[in-house]
């Protein structure tokens, strides 16, 4: 069985969980989520990169990187993403995900459709291959597990 690669990307704040609104996004801290993937990623025969930015710009250069174009980054074959409050408003994150070719699942540690209305509307839930959310850190297990079956039984 090939080795898949997925790159975990994390956007604004996200560096916070564990300590930021506990109420909508749990107590599990960014480094315990990451773990966890890795956990999940050696179960499942895929290579976990984490990445995690509050720049707009630096999402977009890793997703760029992520088409093994770069020396300094091999190819990808999928990405779990959290764009967080890029969610609602980065058309530049949504026009780096098209253009990488590479399929990608939204994820989400709260329920962004029972909050408040500006966070109803995302703009990459059209281009995603599936979105996740509402399950707090096990919104980023749910998502992997569904990216990996996705990429190794297409159809």
């Amino acid at each position: 069985m090939k080795k898949l690669r997925i790159l975990i990307m994390h956007g604004p704040n996200l560096n916070l969980l564990g300590t930021r609104e506990p109420g909508h996004y749990g107590t599990a801290t960014l480094a315990d989520i990451n773990q966890q993937l890795i956990e999940l990623g050696d179960q499942l025969g895929v290579e976990i990169i984490p990445f995690q930015s509050n720049h707009e710009g630096e999402l977009v250069d890793r997703i760029q990187q992520a088409t093994g174009s770069s020396s300094d980054s091999g190819q990808i074959d999928g990405i779990v993403i959290n764009p967080a409050a890029y969610t609602h408003t980065s058309i530049a994150i949504r026009d780096a995900l098209l253009a990488s070719h590479i399929p990608f699942v939204e994820v989400h540690l709260s329920n962004i459709h029972r909050r408040e209305e500006f966070r109803h509307r995302s703009m990459l839930v059209d281009a995603a291959s599936g979105v996740i959310a509402g399950f707090g850190a096990s919104s980023y297990m749910l998502a992997l597990r569904g990216l990996n079956e996705l990429l190794r039984n297409p159809s």
